[in-house]
Formats: structure tokens, C-alpha cells, sequence
């Protein structure tokens, strides 16, 4: 069982009918909900919160970090985002949600503006499986389709992904590096573009299948030493 920690604002449920009406307890319970049913043992947290409900205690009982925002990226605190970069680097796992790209943390592990072109019509995407021998794609068929997504379009501000997993075509003609593999220190991070908070994608079994398969592929490996680190150690051979 991996534990897990869904990251949301819960700003737009709150303050958008239209919203509420898709997520009525917030994306994260969508989320959070879904893993659960997956086996794994999933917790929320939100903006307001004190410490953004990322206390030390929390993440140090965190196996794989999920973090979805949108209106509220300036208001996450400095310290809570160098807390979740350095837990990374011990090995906490990262999935990174549509438009958290522009999040303080995604942008700070990364050390690139992450920025993108975007267009909000409502219009058909198809999610290609570019590396159908990634853990990630476990289950899935050749790609995902859905009918009614916000266009992300390249250029894409990140680094070439260790791994690229889905690239996905628009009606409108753009494509996009839509499923992004990393390393950084002895965490996994990975972005994963699909999903909006007006439309229904994060409810659909495709898509949480692509998160369980995450979730898993980023849990830190059994037995690593998350600990180790900048230390002074003693020499194994004569000098």
C-alpha cells in the first residue's frame, strides 16, 4: 500500500457553480477517492490549511505527492515548497496535474518556467502511449480520447524528459508532451497534462488508471536509504 497525499487548492470548487457541479467535494476527493478504491491509502490536503496541510509530520508520512493547481500558484509559501523539493530529493515520488505545471514546486525541481500555449475550447484530444513499456501505461490502450479538454500546445518550458510517456493531438492541430518522466535526487516526478476543473476527466477510469500506475512507478523503492546524503563517512580502504 503506498500513502498518498492529493495537493489542491479548492478554490475554483468553492467559488464557480460550474465546477461544483463536476467536483462537489473538491478534485482532490475525486482523486484521493479513486486511489483508495485502488488499494492505496490516500489523505487530502488544501491551500488553506495551516502549512497548505503539508506539515513535516505529513510529508514524512508521504509516500507519492499529487499536486493540482491553477488560481492560486503565488500564494503556496516558499518554505512548503522548498519542504516538498527537499522531501523529492529523499524520495518522495511527484505527479505533477495539468495546469500545476506552473507550480511553485514543479518549477523549482525542474529550475525552468514550465510555461505553454493554451486554448480553452473544448475540444477533442487524443492522447497517444508514445513508450507503451512504461509501468505508467500498464492497462491502457494504444491512446485516450477525449472529447471535450483545454488545449496545452508546445513549446513546452521543461527539460527534455528522462522518459516521455503520452503526447497528445488537439482538434484545433497543436501537440503536446503530455505524459513527462524526471529524476531528481532520489525522487520520481511525473506530469501528466490531461484533466480541467470543468470537465469531467479526472472521473474517468483511464485516467485514474494512469494515476494508480503513477502512484505506483513513483513510490520510493522498499529498502532505499532515503537518508543518505551530504555526510562525513569514514574510508573503506586503507589510506
Amino acid at each position: 500500500m503506498v500513502s498518498v497525499t492529493v495537493w489542491n487548492e479548492f478554490i475554483h470548487e468553492r467559488e464557480d457553480d460550474a465546477v461544483a457541479e463536476v467536483y462537489p467535494d473538491g478534485i482532490h476527493a475525486t482523486i484521493a477517492d479513486a486511489l483508495e478504491d485502488r488499494g492505496h491509502d490516500a489523505r487530502a490536503a488544501t491551500l488553506d490549511e495551516p502549512e497548505h496541510g503539508l506539515t513535516e509530520a505529513v510529508l514524512d508520512d508521504t509516500d507519492v505527492l499529487l499536486w493540482w493547481g491553477h488560481a492560486a500558484h503565488d500564494e503556496v509559501d516558499d518554505e512548503v515548497v522548498e519542504r516538498v523539493a527537499e522531501r523529492v530529493h529523499e524520495g518522495m515520488g511527484l505527479l505533477v496535474l495539468h495546469s500545476a505545471h506552473a507550480s511553485k514546486p514543479f518549477k523549482r525541481l525542474l529550475g525552468t518556467p514550465c510555461d505553454l500555449t493554451w486554448r480553452e475550447d473544448g475540444e477533442r484530444e487524443r492522447c497517444w502511449v508514445v513508450d507503451p513499456g512504461h509501468p505508467i501505461t500498464d492497462g491502457l490502450d494504444d491512446s485516450l480520447v477525449i472529447d471535450e479538454a483545454e488545449m496545452y500546445g508546445e513549446p513546452f518550458g521543461v527539460p527534455e524528459p528522462d522518459r516521455l510517456v503520452f503526447t497528445s493531438w488537439f482538434e484545433g492541430g497543436e501537440v503536446f508532451r503530455s505524459g513527462c518522466c524526471y529524476e531528481r535526487g532520489r525522487g520520481s516526478i511525473f506530469y501528466f497534462r490531461p484533466g480541467h476543473e470543468t470537465y469531467p476527466i479526472y472521473h474517468r477510469d483511464d485516467v485514474q488508471r494512469v494515476l494508480d500506475n503513477a502512484v505506483r512507478w513513483a513510490a520510493p523503492n522498499e529498502g532505499a536509504d532515503a537518508t543518505a546524503g551530504n555526510r562525513n563517512v569514514e574510508p573503506r580502504e586503507s589510506i
